[in-house]
């Protein structure tokens, strides 16, 4: 009897064309995440060395300042008269710090505000309403805001009050308040939405009320994500410089009331920069407040940095 007889070639064949294949695909993956590894590793490298470059040239030139005058003359008088060789940084300083702090007054309040009402208690069809507005605030230039402020809100204040400019603390505080005010509602919003449900379940099965949820639970809860919320709004108001030169005055004086016309670090910077020589006090003193500018920032961030690492370890 004869037996039959099997043609096992082209099984052969159709395991090597699956091995080349395999050997292809992986030889493709290697090189593509060989390729990425390294355009991650130069692209960060890049970043690190523009923020070097940036902290060495503002942090250098800044330094000059120092063989010039001392710097209990530059951060303590309040005499900033650079034609008469006078670098008083004290009262930017101080306006500096009141916009800021104006600024956080009005606008927390109703930022958290907002972001209780979108994450606890609006419906789902405001949500989708609030969050998307909320968003394209946060896109909008900052020249618009000094616009808007500019030929809006001055006229206001002018007639509210009865002074004849307007100008000032108030006017900057407002301006920036409405610029930071979608950031840290976001960014609260996220942090209030982010609370474990779980908690507010077991409130509510102690007899609490929505108002005492939220105002015992889940604030709270998300007190270190709405913190790093209010920092980051924090960091926006200190470095904004168009929407304040147009609504604040630019009178290098102490603000002594919320109409008094004034200047900030950002806006006295601004204002002044392309009218001195590099090689000049004046100039040193500049990148001095620029640099000044630098290190609150960076202190902000590593806040923000630990507050998150708090909040994930918690």
């Amino acid at each position: 009897m004869v037996q039959p007889t099997y043609d096992s070639t082209p099984a052969v064949n159709g395991s090597l064309h699956s091995k080349g294949d395999t050997r292809r695909r992986h030889f493709r993956h290697l090189v593509s995440n060989t390729f990425a590894r390294y355009y991650f590793l130069f692209s960060i490298l890049v970043l690190c060395l523009v923020l070097a470059l940036v902290i060495v040239f503002i942090g250098k030139t800044a330094m000059l300042l120092l063989g010039q005058i001392s710097l209990a003359d530059f951060f303590l008088s309040f005499n900033w008269t650079p034609e008469e060789d006078k670098f008083g940084a004290a009262a930017f300083i101080i306006n500096t710090l009141s916009l800021t702090a104006l600024t956080l007054l009005i606008s927390v309040p109703v930022s958290v505000g907002m972001a209780v009402l979108t994450a606890e208690i609006a419906p789902a069809w405001l949500k989708r309403f609030i969050r998307p507005i909320l968003d394209l605030l946060v896109g909008i230039p900052s020249i618009v805001y000094g616009y808007l402020g500019l030929t809006v809100l001055l006229p206001l204040l002018r007639r509210a009050s009865g002074e004849s400019l307007g100008d000032g603390l108030l006017a900057a505080g407002l301006v920036l308040a409405l610029m930071v005010l979608p950031t840290i509602a976001r960014i609260s919003d996220d942090a209030i939405t982010a609370v474990p449900g779980k908690y507010r379940d077991a409130a509510y099965a102690l007899g609490s009320t929505r108002l005492q949820v939220i105002l015992r639970v889940v604030l709270p809860a998300a007190g270190r994500g709405i913190l790093a919320a209010v920092i980051l709004g924090m960091t926006r108001a200190i470095g904004e410089t168009m929407a304040v030169v147009m609504v604040i005055g630019n009178t290098p004086q102490l603000a002594k009331t919320l109409f008094t016309p004034a200047s900030v670090l950002t806006s006295n910077i601004v204002m002044q920069i392309s009218n001195v020589e590099f090689d000049s006090t004046w100039n040193y003193a500049l990148h001095m407040m620029a640099f000044l500018l630098l290190l609150i920032s960076f202190l902000l961030i590593l806040v923000i940095r630990f507050l998150g690492r708090k909040r994930r370890e918690g």
